[in-house]
């Protein structure tokens, strides 16, 4: 799969990078994606996602289950 966050959907942008002498030339800015393993209690077993940095703290602060359900809602996850 591409570099996209799979509770949220983020993905890389375009922009420019530009030189001391303000020459611009094409280049992406790609999400702080990382690969973790989380346990889901519902379900009893463990799933893999490649999430963002940004994503953690969410999911710390609502908890997996939450993030799972809202991110299904969305169509971000079909698992």
């Amino acid at each position: 799969m591409s570099r996209v966050c799979e509770l949220t959907g983020k993905s890389a942008i375009g922009g420019n990078h530009v030189s001391h002498s303000n020459i611009k030339t094409k280049r992406k800015f790609y999400p702080n994606l990382q690969t973790k393993r989380f346990f889901l209690t519902a379900e009893n077993r463990y799933i893999t996602l490649k999430v963002t940095a940004r994503s953690l703290r969410t999911i710390n602060k609502k908890g997996i289950e939450a993030c799972i359900k809202e991110a299904r809602e969305k169509g971000y996850l079909d698992k």
